[in-house]
């Protein structure tokens, strides 16, 4: 045993005096090649040094100078490449030219003349093929401005941003619109409220309450220039307003750039982009739509849409034909004609005609169809839809049927998961379809959770955006894939003088657009393949979440951008979040687009995948009319 003790220690010393050994060596060495490196440093320093200022031979001093007189210039420099290759100085996405400043893409007017013109057909959607499709930035007209803020907006519009004097002269006598100066005014007349809108929304008043909150969306029909709709604000009414792109012109233009939500839309053939039992109230003012022609398929649109227990106005022909039918174009016989129609469809869906004052009828939808569904055996038209979504309405064709409410227990309670709350407690409460379990697998608490996620975001946003943080600067919003509407909501919680238009892509697993209008918002569907029917900068601030993960392998991104980009006004900003990955492609059209572009992380930090763009569209217009071409 003490033997092996003894070799091990032997072992041992053996092979410490073998790693000392190898240090030394090795320390040795280094210190050689050093001391050899140096030397030769110093030999061919002091050579060159002899060399230059020695009498050598002429070409020995030219080839000295050569290698001490270094050329650090650029020779290729950028400009010369792009005068050697002339296409690569082509812009991907030129100013459209100046004709093109108020371009719809699916209300061309010149396409438009290629379809049906009965029912007015041809006035509906129509998008232009993939190789008709503009590759070009929409220039704002010449002279444009940043609209006045609301509520000045409410009044007054910069005649430079929407320059059409027509309906000053056509509506002269209903006080639509006045010019003077530089700008348009908006003394809020309307053809059957040439008084104003104001006054003419107090006689409704008078007849149904507008002010306890049950009544919070409306839908307005051939809305003019939307005056019933912005003086509806002001009782916390928001209306969705619509009218064709028609010879009334720029009348939804205007309406935009009043800050008053409106779409281009018409009632021909598909039907109206909005979910069942979305509003409150339905209005239509001197509208001219046949409401009892072509078996009451209008009206039954406007059912469809109009939420159990809400109200139906109609002012103008034929209502108080009587005393006015010598002021309009038709006969006595004519008119009581028309309203006999009018008065017996309504029966037929099941309405109640509540009162008839002057100019003013009122019906009201029942809130179930307990009782409707007995008085089909008296009405034989319209029978319910039978197997049909009634939330499906992305050219949907409208159907000569009544769309069903949902089945109720009692014949006192309402269809669709029960009232929605007043407002403003609606639009935190858990709407109906959600209690209901009518939406996917949506539940109550995941409705709360989204509502806290948008409160962080929002204030995330705000430290990105100045603009947005800043009161006022904003009023027409858009949000291009809204789920529940929480973006719009926490806005509305944080009293931004704002509105928004949610948007609920075709395209997305679930059809939430019901949700957000029972929380007291608006919307329309979309595809973001297709151009929005709307005008050119219609919007502030656009929001998109996950929008271009929802579109990926389904469209080209730069045609959502471009589309983006001719709705957004100038100077207004977006904020997208989405994969880092689409984000960076994003980014680099964006900056194609003349975009002001930055790329920040998630409000949870960096580690997160998804990512926030960050962008704001340049100031331009269209050049000088001296100058256009």
């Amino acid at each position: 045993m003490a033997s092996n003790s003894f070799l091990t220690y032997l072992t041992t010393l053996r092979m410490k005096k073998q790693n000392i050994f190898f240090m030394a060596l090795t320390t040795v060495l280094c210190s050689c090649f050093y001391l050899l490196g140096n030397w030769k440093l110093t030999t061919t320093t002091t050579d060159f040094h002899r060399y230059t200022s020695c009498n050598i031979h002429p070409n020995a001093t030219v080839a000295i100078k050569t290698q001490t007189q270094l050329d650090f210039t650029p020779h290729h420099l950028a400009e010369d490449l792009l005068d050697a290759l002339p296409s690569a100085r082509v812009e991907r996405f030129p100013s459209c030219t100046p004709e093109f400043s108020e371009y719809t893409p699916c209300e061309d007017v010149d396409r438009s003349l290629k379809f049906d013109r009965e029912r007015l057909v041809y006035r509906e959607r129509h998008c232009p093929e993939k190789v008709e499709v503009l590759k070009c930035r929409i220039p704002a007209p010449y002279g444009y401005r940043q609209p006045f803020r609301w509520p000045e907006s409410r009044d007054a519009a910069w005649y430079a941003n929407v320059p059409h004097k027509h309906l000053t002269l056509e509506k002269a006598g209903q006080n639509w619109v006045r010019f003077k100066g530089d700008r348009f005014t908006f003394p809020g007349g309307g053809t059957m409220f040439p008084n104003g809108a104001g006054a003419y929304i107090d006689d409704i008043g008078k007849l149904i309450n507008l002010r306890d909150g049950s009544i919070r969306t409306a839908i307005d029909t051939g809305c003019g220039v939307a005056s019933f709709g912005a003086y509806l604000l002001s009782r916390n009414i928001l209306t969705m307003s619509f009218a064709p792109k028609d010879t009334h012109i720029a009348q939804v233009q205007f309406a935009l750039e009043r800050g008053v939500p409106a779409l281009i839309g018409i009632l021909a053939s598909i039907r109206l982009p909005y979910p069942s039992r979305a509003f409150d109230m339905a209005h239509c003012s001197r509208c001219l739509i046949p409401w009892g022609q072509y078996d009451a398929l209008y009206l039954i649109e406007v059912d469809r849409v109009l939420r159990p227990g809400g109200y139906w106005i109609l002012s103008g022909p034929p209502i108080n034909w009587e005393k006015r039918w010598k002021g309009w174009d038709k006969t006595r016989e004519q008119f009581k004609e028309e309203q006999d129609k009018i008065e017996g469809v309504a029966k037929s869906l099941c309405w109640k005609k509540l009162i008839q004052k002057d100019d003013i009828a009122i019906w009201q939808k029942p809130s179930n169809h307990v009782h409707c569904k007995i008085t089909r055996k008296i009405f034989k038209k319209p029978q319910f839809c039978q197997n049909q979504d009634p939330d499906m309405a992305w050219y949907t064709k409208m159907e000569t049927c009544l769309t069903q409410m949902p089945d109720v227990s009692n014949i006192r309670e309402t269809s669709g998961g029960g009232r929605v709350a007043k407002w403003p407690d609606r639009l935190t409460s858990t709407p109906p379809r959600i209690i209901g379990q009518h939406v996917g697998d949506i539940t109550e608490e995941n409705f709360r959770i989204d509502t806290e996620l948008w409160k962080k975001r929002l204030s995330h946003y705000k430290t990105l955006d100045q603009q947005l943080a800043e009161k006022g600067r904003y009023r027409n919003m858009l949000d291009m894939n809204s789920y529940l509407g929480g973006f719009a909501a926490t806005l509305v919680l944080d009293n931004d003088p704002v509105w928004v238009m949610n948007t609920i892509p075709v395209e997305a697993n679930l059809n939430t657009l019901g949700v957000i209008y029972e929380r007291g918002l608006i919307g329309t569907y979309q595809n973001w393949c297709e151009a929005m029917s709307t005008y050119p900068r219609t919007y502030d601030f656009i929001h998109g979440d996950t929008i271009f993960t929802l579109y990926k392998d389904k469209c080209e991104m730069e045609d959502i951008l471009l589309e983006m980009d001719r709705i957004l006004r100038p100077q207004g900003s977006v904020i997208i979040r989405d994969d880092v990955d689409l984000l960076v492609n994003a980014k680099n059209i964006a900056e194609e687009l003349q975009w002001e572009t930055r790329l920040v992380d998630h409000e949870e930090g960096p580690l997160v995948r998804e990512k926030l763009l960050i962008a704001m569209k340049q100031y331009w217009t269209a050049p000088t009319p001296s100058n256009n071409r």
